[in-house]
């Protein structure tokens, strides 16, 4: 039976591999396109530079990705005087977690309901809610979504998953502009093989797409796991299926969520149409919120 401990050290070695995979697949792009459709011998060239951007972007994600996400989010930081019971909640359940910081806490000025939590490691995190959260839920679901987001934080997912938030970006972008730029001088692949100019427009093409479902597949393993370290830390499941069943009622979408982020979130903040098709859930960033409830509510 797997552990958490086995879970941390899985987590902080799938951080590595990710940021060595990026690397590797921005090499692959840069060299196929500049083969491809810039011309015969500039894969080289193209490819040295795709090495240093990638391993900057790489070290770069891992000491300021944090920063990147709440930048994104909007989100302020509060002091303990603006939110006093929350950072009441957050300083018992802290201690109750084992961990020796308390993460700041930061506000997110919208009126839908939902939370996250980012950081490299757990001296260096934070947890940021949104003023509807903080207004629509009780003391007790509170506690049960702030308890969710320090298992992020004890679990180490904090930093896998605000890592993939920058690279899967970074190879979309990539993938764009390449196809962009690549479309407009495909000309002169005209001497390269045929086999190569297909390997690399399907490369170029699918690299986002499959960035995405790893992305996806990261996050969706990591709420369950978040759900019942969280219910394990407040002896308390059934407050979090309460949180989970008010969270998921607000049709209201989160303004400054987008899809590089919304995996990071408690609950999916884009809020996709309950009638979405089953090939559009299978590009959901979280589980099917009726099974983390039955999950919780079968402990």
């Amino acid at each position: 039976m797997t552990t958490i401990y086995d879970q941390i050290s899985s987590n902080k070695r799938e951080t590595i591999v990710i940021m060595f995979a990026f690397v590797i697949v921005v090499t692959l792009l840069a060299f196929f396109f500049g083969e491809v459709f810039v011309g015969e011998g500039a894969g080289y060239p193209i490819m040295i530079f795709a090495v240093l951007f990638s391993s900057v972007s790489s070290v770069s994600s891992y000491y300021f990705s944090d920063k990147i996400a709440l930048k994104i989010a909007g989100a302020k930081k509060v002091s303990r005087e603006t939110l006093p019971s929350v950072y009441g909640v957050l300083d018992n359940l802290c201690i109750g977690a084992g961990l020796k910081k308390i993460p700041d806490l930061y506000l997110i000025d919208d009126t839908a309901t939902n939370a996250f939590a980012t950081g490299r490691d757990p001296d260096h995190a934070v947890v940021a809610v949104t003023k509807g959260l903080v207004e629509k839920l009780n003391k007790r679901e509170i506690e049960a979504v702030l308890a969710h987001e320090l298992s992020h934080v004890k679990n180490y997912d904090i930093r896998l998953m605000t890592i993939v938030v920058v690279l899967v970006g970074s190879i979309s972008m990539m993938a764009n502009i390449f196809l962009r730029g690549g479309f407009r001088r495909n000309d002169r692949g005209k001497d390269i093989g045929g086999m190569i100019v297909l390997v690399g427009v399907v490369l170029l093409i699918l690299s986002p797409i499959i960035a995405q479902l790893i992305k996806l597949a990261v996050s969706r393993n990591r709420e369950y796991l978040a759900d019942a370290s969280a219910a394990l830390l407040t002896r308390d499941p059934e407050g979090l299926a309460l949180a989970l069943e008010k969270i998921s009622a607000d049709t209201e979408a989160l303004e400054v969520a987008n899809e590089a982020t919304a995996h990071m979130y408690i609950s999916n903040p884009l809020r996709k149409g309950k009638n979405s098709s089953k090939f559009a859930n299978l590009f959901e960033t979280h589980p099917p919120v009726l099974e983390r409830i039955k999950r919780l509510r079968s402990m």
